[in-house]
């Protein structure tokens, strides 16, 4: 089955999920959303960061998708708009949607719902050239592409020869498998698609993959990115930005 083709305008608008309850950051996440936790050294919390970086790649509107402890993330807008890049809305979930559920009912906010959008989970950490991924999604004619990441392993690994020696120690190696790194760009009718409640990941995404309707644009080499699931992760994300030019 073939879809719409996706449009070649740029994409000017963007969805941004940042409602869930962050518990394994906690303490962290008692007094704050789990996207307006500062990386140590950045001066700039997850949120912020996200901002900057839609805006720096054509977006001019924002949506984002609020839900725990919205008003924390809200005042942090109110006392930020006049700095900010770009126009923001925000939408509070008052009951949880699931993923799928809280983008379809932030994508109801956006200012042009006939034009593509950009989304991204709040608790990425990344950059990268959006619009080479929204060239991309054009090219493949898809109705919704996905970043593709490629993490590190958390434990070291062992490589061995055919016969069962040891050869070498690797300290965290690449993962032989790409994930879903969170940031998407999606065409107008993708809208549509989505559960009212639910995740897009079990329902939607499986659909347009039988209807090869769904690309997956893997990210550059040498782009950062990085999840904020754990502390951990906190400390890690923040040893990396220090180290790099």
């Amino acid at each position: 089955m073939t879809g719409t083709p996706a449009t070649s305008q740029a994409v000017t608008q963007a969805v941004l999920l940042a409602g869930g309850q962050g518990s394994r950051l906690r303490p962290y996440t008692d007094t704050r959303p789990k996207p307006m936790i500062e990386i140590p050294g950045t001066g700039i919390p997850i949120i912020g960061h996200q901002l900057a970086w839609l805006a720096a790649e054509g977006v001019t509107d924002a949506v984002i998708s609020c839900g725990h402890l919205a008003e924390v993330l809200q005042e942090w807008l109110a006392g930020a708009a006049a700095g900010l890049p770009l126009r923001v809305t925000t939408v509070v979930e008052r009951e949880p949607l699931g993923r799928g559920g809280g983008l379809r009912y932030a994508a109801a906010s956006l200012p042009r719902p006939q034009e593509p959008w950009y989304a991204t989970n709040g608790d990425i950490w990344t950059r990268f050239s959006l619009r080479e991924m929204a060239a991309f999604h054009v090219e493949r004619a898809a109705v919704a592409t996905l970043a593709l990441a490629r993490p590190r392993i958390p434990w070291g690994a062992v490589e061995t020869d055919e016969f069962g020696h040891v050869l070498d120690f690797i300290e965290s190696p690449p993962s032989p498998f790409l994930i879903n790194a969170g940031v998407y760009v999606f065409s107008p009718e993708f809208t549509e698609l989505l559960p009212e409640r639910g995740d897009h990941e079990r329902t939607t995404f499986p659909q347009l993959a039988r209807e090869r309707r769904l690309a997956g644009f893997p990210l550059p080499q040498g782009a950062y990115w990085r999840a904020i699931d754990t502390a951990k992760d906190l400390a890690e994300a923040a040893k990396e930005l220090a180290s790099r030019p």
